[in-house]
């Protein structure tokens, strides 16, 4: 979708600090220039240069980059979103995303309307009213993602209405889909778009 041989710089925004995972920090394995990339992530991830030469890891908070605007060609993130907060701290969240980056933008998030939710593995929870959704999860043991601080679902609608208020008049939301269902939605803004 993206023209990745042309990128020079790469931020990618929520790297974790998983080892053990064979798909964490996926970007990172099939990248092929990964002197390109600085990894930005809250958890600690400084061991990624070790595995990765060349690999820039910065610590913070995404919702408040330590970056000049137009630092990075390219702005990846996946499945982090979700996990930043709010939907105040979610509109932090993609307006540093879109400041730091240069040429493009790419988000993924899963979508709150796919019958399985991601996290939990439980079923068409997620789409009771959102205060009942928490406080069954809760009781089935999922005390931390019961909190909007730690998972606060998205879909197409929430998502488009955060562009808009952020006025990203062009983007694309692609659909991944699973068994013919849209499970995780991706956002693709080129630069330019942005007011």
């Amino acid at each position: 979708m993206l023209p990745l041989d042309a990128v020079h710089s790469v931020l990618d925004v929520g790297v974790t600090a998983d080892r053990e995972c064979g798909f964490s920090n996926f970007f990172e394995m099939m990248f092929p220039h990964t002197d390109r990339i600085t990894a930005f992530s809250n958890q600690d991830a400084s061991w990624m240069s070790e595995v990765w030469p060349g690999i820039k890891f910065v610590r913070g908070d995404a919702r408040k980059m330590p970056f000049a605007d137009k630092s990075f060609d390219f702005v990846f993130s996946s499945a982090v979103i979700e996990h930043v907060g709010s939907r105040e701290c979610q509109l932090a969240f993609l307006r540093e995303c879109f400041r730091v980056a240069r040429r493009h933008v790419f988000i993924t998030t899963p979508n709150r309307w796919f019958p399985v939710e991601m996290h939990t593995g439980l079923p068409f929870l997620h789409w009771l009213p959102v205060a009942w959704h928490r406080m069954i999860i809760r009781a089935f043991g999922y005390k931390v993602l019961s909190k909007e601080d730690n998972l606060n679902l998205l879909d197409e609608g929430a998502l488009r209405g955060m562009l808009e208020e952020l006025g990203v008049r062009v983007f694309k939301i692609k659909k991944m889909r699973f068994m013919g269902l849209p499970s995780n939605l991706l956002l693709v803004v080129e630069k330019g778009d942005v007011r």
